[in-house]
């Protein structure tokens, strides 16, 4: 994460907005401690339909192996 001090802050304000807004936290410092954090507002939650989740995962095809086989594998096939 980075830091920049006050006046530099000041000077480059709309940089950082626009590096905020792209998702990246900045600290700002006042003699050398930090006293803010620049950053993207959080996104309000949306509730989930359920009953469309439910029917999309009923079209989904069945799994032939479990996740705990199939993580197993990709771990094995990535060391050799």
């Amino acid at each position: 994460m980075p830091s920049i001090n006050l006046a530099d802050a000041k000077a480059r304000l709309s940089e950082l907005v626009e590096r905020a807004a792209t998702g990246e936290h900045i600290v700002i410092t006042k003699r050398g401690k930090p006293v803010l954090e620049l950053s993207r507002p959080r996104l309000p939650l949306r509730k989930v339909d359920l009953r469309s989740l439910r029917t999309l995962t009923r079209q989904l095809p069945k799994q032939k192996r479990g996740a705990a086989e199939t993580m197993r594998q990709l771990r094995d096939d990535a060391r050799y």
